[in-house]
């Protein structure tokens, strides 16, 4: 389903919210209910969230979503993400292929273990378009219980009967730069 602004993931997970971005008086992480996603270009992928007193709160940002109350290190925005959402159109989709696959992530120069979530794809906007910018977004539960959402060429994936063991990021690939038409 294409989505303008906000919409829904593919399904509500269950997490933590830093208590920073929804308290007058921080708590520390608050139990929540992930199912949504707000797309504002130029700014993290907004999160929106039911907590436990009913009260919705829209656009959480990605680094102020855990998923245990107590996760590992300090988190921030660069951490959380590579780039800004870059336009306000995206489609969410888990892929049933990747669905709890362990990948490799490497999320502001460093290298994280994880879990997949769902894909996000940027759609109708200026960088889409052209296939050495395009780029579908992973969203990822990181060992740390932290947060991540990565551009497909910051994550490698394990897939016990195809991939090999090593689970390294490969070179040399070539981006993609032709448009392909039939006429």
């Amino acid at each position: 389903m294409r989505n303008t602004l906000t919409g829904e993931i593919p399904r509500h997970l269950y997490v933590w919210v830093d208590s920073r971005h929804t308290h007058r008086v921080p708590c520390g992480y608050i139990p929540a209910v992930w199912y949504g996603l707000v797309c504002y270009p130029g700014r993290v992928w907004g999160c929106t969230v039911m907590l436990e007193s009913g009260a919705i709160y829209r656009n959480i940002p990605s680094h102020a979503i855990a998923f245990s109350n107590k996760p590992k290190g300090k988190w921030t925005e660069r951490d959380a993400q590579t780039w800004d959402c870059y336009g306000w159109d995206w489609s969410a989709v888990e892929y049933t292929f990747l669905r709890g696959l362990e990948c490799k992530v490497m999320a502001n120069r460093k290298k994280h273990m994880g879990e997949y979530l769902f894909t996000v794809s940027p759609v109708g906007d200026g960088f889409s378009a052209y296939p050495e910018q395009a780029k579908e977004f992973s969203f990822v539960r990181l060992d740390n219980d932290h947060l991540t959402v990565q551009p497909t060429n910051h994550v490698v994936f394990r897939e016990r009967s195809f991939t090999d063991n090593k689970l390294e990021f490969p070179s040399p690939l070539k981006r993609q730069t032709e448009i392909y038409t039939a006429e």
